[in-house]
């Protein structure tokens, strides 16, 4: 594929034909801040807050769906480009809980790091704020609808695994919301807790319920680990505070993403000392079972004396 020459920040780059500005960017080390992308699912452009300047452009595009495209002068820090990020995060903070103090996101948010980056202290404008009951029906993830920005990275990372699209947007205009089908609480629908969702959640909307009160992100070390339950080779990260590990969770954006639950609960189940009890559903209802039958092992045993007989 042929390469195409253009100008970042002064720069002189090469690029292969089809490249994004964002990877272009990103190719030569510029930094531009992103919610809604996602280096698996691209081409959403969403959330606006990679917009650059484009020498001879009548707007600001955002540089995650716009193709690089030879002779091209971008800007990626201009005067322009700061005020429109600006806005955005002020748009977005208008609506977003206040509680960063008592966020277990607190540390780990990508919208703290940008208000903090681009000095927005408080929201620009003024106007209703949602109260949605935090969802705490299943007992391994949590969900705070009042804390997502609808920059949409749980609904296509749920969507890229085939048979699953259990979450998708839901209503409209300042009601819209992330929801499984009917609006539903999680652990009523078809959910099986894998919590790729989780892994790609920019801010505190999604969380792990097992780790809540365990740790702020700058006191937790993570170390890879692949999990082996099968041959799928997912990847987990484990979550170690003070020489101990308190948690697995799915690993962060990138190859290798979870496709079921049963990974991290034998993962905790072999690296932390105390795991939690898992649960199943039964009945419609969640209930504390063995680890056996949590990992499937019980039903394999089975299986192993049925073809002995």
């Amino acid at each position: 594929m042929a390469d195409v020459n253009l100008t970042i920040n002064g720069m002189a780059i090469s690029v292969p034909a089809g490249t994004s500005i964002l990877d272009a960017a990103a190719a030569a080390g510029v930094f531009i801040p992103t919610l809604c992308h996602d280096r698996e699912n691209p081409g959403f452009g969403a959330c606006r807050l990679c917009v650059v300047e484009v020498k001879g452009a009548r707007n600001l595009p955002a540089s995650c769906v716009t193709e690089a495209v030879g002779g091209m002068v971008v800007e990626t820090g201009s005067p322009a480009v700061v005020e429109a990020r600006r806005t955005i995060l002020e748009l977005l903070l208008a609506n977003h809980p206040a509680d960063c103090l008592t966020c277990e996101k607190n540390g780990d948010c990508r919208l703290q790091d940008y208000a903090y980056r681009y000095d927005v202290r408080e929201p620009g404008f003024k106007g209703e704020k949602h109260d949605y009951p935090v969802d705490d029906t299943n007992p391994y993830i949590s969900r705070d609808m009042n804390k997502c920005i609808l920059c949409g990275k749980c609904v296509r990372t749920c969507a890229a695994v085939e048979g699953r699209a259990v979450l998708d947007f839901a209503y409209r205009g300042f009601n819209t919301k992330v929801a499984p089908a009917m609006d539903v609480p999680l652990a009523e629908s078809d959910c099986v807790y894998c919590a790729r969702c989780v892994a790609v959640c920019p801010v505190g909307a999604l969380a792990y319920k097992n780790l809540a009160g365990r740790g702020r992100a700058w006191e937790i070390e993570k170390k890879p680990v692949t999990c082996t339950f099968c041959e799928a080779g997912c990847t987990f990260d484990l979550n170690i505070k003070t020489g101990r590990v308190v948690g697995v969770t799915a690993a962060a954006p990138g190859a290798g993403r979870p496709l079921c639950l049963k990974g991290r609960l034998g993962l905790e189940l072999l690296y932390t000392d105390r795991p939690a009890q898992p649960q199943l559903k039964k009945d419609g209802q969640f209930v504390e079972v063995s680890w056996a039958e949590a990992l499937g092992l019980d039903a394999v045993i089975e299986k192993i004396k049925a073809l002995e007989k």
